[in-house]
């Protein structure tokens, strides 16, 4: 049965159908759950970039220092700002079947030295400029994401098109790396900021019917190994509409 956008009725796994109160409880228990696994993913991340970017016997950890000030991530700072994603590398051939227990384990590590790399934001941005840009960013998600729960339309055809648009943006940054063209990199963060905000309606929307269509019948494990990694597609959505919103409203120190 295809997914029903008004969720008169929804199948779950071995064609059992399940009363519209029901999947909608569960739906809401689900998504709930994952979001709050995002959240407190954010909130790791940021204390980890705070302590990084600001605590002085920390920030000597990952940074060549000058005058007491970071100037740029050294040896161990690159590998743990690198390291993120090749832990999503591995886990794409290593993590089958994992547990619950492995999934959680597997995203707390992940969110925690992503914190790494983030507290780049903190040294090159002004406090000011990254609270101002997080609420904006914040706003816009959960706009977008109350968007792809609630539309009728369904936005799985946009999916392929935005994944072909985030390859031809990561060539182009990796182009730019070289040209360093104003112009170019203004046209990567508006596309950036457009392909991410697309992606966060669509994720949702993937999440939703994942669950209407199989995961809610599944039992409390594999709902808990769904919910962990439909977090941390979030996670780094977000990450990324956050990080081109900053390439426009973020003051530089």
């Amino acid at each position: 049965m295809a997914f029903d956008p008004q969720n008169r009725a929804a199948p779950y796994a071995g064609g059992r159908v399940a009363d519209r109160a029901v999947v909608d409880a569960g739906l809401r228990r689900y998504l709930l759950s994952v979001y709050n696994y995002m959240t407190t993913g954010l909130v790791i991340s940021g204390l980890v970039a705070w302590a990084v970017a600001n605590v002085p016997a920390v920030t000597g950890i990952f940074y060549v220092m000058q005058g007491g000030q970071p100037v740029s991530l050294n040896g161990l700072g690159m590998i743990a700002m690198w390291a993120p994603l090749a832990m999503l590398f591995g886990a794409m051939f290593m993590m089958r079947s994992p547990s619950a227990r492995t999934a959680q384990g597997f995203y707390w590590a992940f969110v925690a030295i992503n914190g790494v790399g983030l507290s780049i934001l903190m040294v090159v941005y002004t406090g000011e400029s990254l609270v101002r840009t997080f609420f904006i960013a914040a706003s816009a998600f959960a706009a977008l994401s109350l968007f792809g729960y609630t539309t009728k339309k369904d936005l799985s055809g946009f999916g392929s098109f935005l994944i072909m648009g985030l390859f031809g943006l990561i060539i182009a940054m990796v182009v730019n790396m070289f040209f360093a063209s104003s112009m170019m990199q203004f046209v990567i963060a508006s596309a950036g900021v457009l392909i991410f905000a697309g992606l966060t309606a669509y994720d949702t929307q993937r999440l939703k019917t994942q669950y209407i269509s199989w995961v809610g019948g599944q039992g409390q494990e594999v709902q808990t190994v769904t919910a962990v990694f439909g977090a941390l597609t979030l996670y780094i959505t977000f990450l990324n509409l956050f990080q081109f919103l900053l390439m426009f409203l973020g003051g530089r120190e």
